[in-house]
């Protein structure tokens, strides 16, 4: 196996295709907030320190690991410059504690219940919701984040809507609601759609599906009635035709759905952007990253994630799979004159430097 491809998503190809390398930082919220019951073979991968030190890059190095202390270690094999029109940031956000995690902690055979089809936010659930608003909003987030990008669940857009939406209470009569109020057994008012980001549905970073009937969706249709304002464009079909009784779609084609969606990324203008999706959805898009960096590294990354945490990251794209362009270089030479650099002078110009 290409160890660059596994250091990804730990499945081979064939056919290898062009992809972007990852810089993960990590800004980690929610965790145990409250107690309750393929890349091309040529391109290595990159991660990025925590948030709180993410000038620094580590650069992931293919075949084998090197610890700081080493002698064959490279003193600027941890640095790592990317163009800032290359980059994304991504803010990823698990959803906040379902119906059906509260069963499956007891007996893990409650997540083959229909009693959670489409599980929906427990009351406990709604208040890491607002706890972590209030630190969305406290860090400035909200401000920062150009669009919501939410999985096609009951229970995720529920957490999409209440961290980063607008406020709660309002009647949607000059726009329409992200959410109406007691949506989805909830006891919640409506969810304002001003003020805040758009926010859009997408199949790709839904939660690993089929068997467990939790991670069933219900109908667009009614979706979009609970949901006014969220985009249901992107889905082709009204009804779940993903989901299937009998089979549980494997943890490599998630790995290879999870490739996808952060390929997609690249189509969109946005430059940052929440992603609120699942825990299973997560571990396999992210959990073979890391593998040739600092244990400590590999660990804020590849860590489960609880209900309702937030990890920010970056994403950069390496090979040219975007066509964004820079906002803030500026290509000097407005007048243009002569501009060697000083070690050239002497040489090219000695009549210039000849009294100096």
């Amino acid at each position: 196996m290409n160890v660059e491809l596994a250091a990804i998503f730990g499945v081979a190809s064939s056919t290898p295709s062009p992809s972007p390398s990852f810089l993960f930082t990590n800004r980690g919220f929610g965790r145990r907030l409250f107690s309750s019951p393929s890349i091309h073979p040529s391109s290595p991968c990159s991660f990025a320190l925590p948030a709180s030190n993410s000038k620094s890059l580590i650069i992931l190095r293919p075949r084998s690991f090197l610890s700081p202390t080493s002698p064959d270690m490279d003193s600027s094999a941890g640095t790592g410059l990317y163009p800032l029109h290359r980059c994304k940031t991504l803010h990823l956000v698990r959803h906040a504690q379902g119906i059906h995690n509260v069963a499956g902690e007891k007996d893990h055979s409650a997540y083959m219940s229909y009693d959670f089809l489409d599980a929906h936010l427990t009351p406990l659930g709604w208040e890491q919701v607002h706890n972590l608003r209030k630190h969305v909003q406290a860090l400035g987030l909200n401000k920062k984040i150009e669009l919501v990008i939410t999985s096609p669940l009951l229970r995720t857009m529920q957490t999409a809507v209440g961290v980063f939406g607008g406020e709660a209470g309002e009647d949607g009569i000059t726009a329409p609601p992200l959410m109406v109020a007691n949506a989805g057994k909830s006891t919640q008012p409506t969810i304002s759609s001003l003020n805040c980001p758009p926010f859009i549905a997408v199949e790709l970073c839904r939660e690993q599906s089929g068997v467990h009937p939790c991670d069933k969706r219900s109908t667009i249709s009614e979706y979009r009635s609970l949901f006014p304002a969220i985009d249901f464009s992107l889905i082709e079909s009204d009804d779940d035709i993903l989901w299937t009784p009998d089979v549980r779609e494997k943890n490599e084609d998630v790995a290879i759905r999870g490739k996808k969606f952060l390929n997609w990324l690249w189509t969109r203008k946005e430059k940052e952007i929440a992603v609120v999706s699942h825990s299973g959805f997560f571990l396999h898009a992210l959990g073979s990253f890391g593998n040739d960096c600092h244990p400590n590294v590999k660990s804020e990354i590849c860590t489960n994630f609880a209900n309702c945490e937030l990890r920010s990251l970056v994403i950069v794209d390496r090979s040219m799979i975007g066509s964004a362009s820079s906002t803030t270089n500026y290509p000097g030479k407005i007048p243009s004159d002569l501009d060697l650099p000083s070690a050239d002078m002497g040489e090219k110009h000695p009549e210039m430097v000849k009294d100096k």
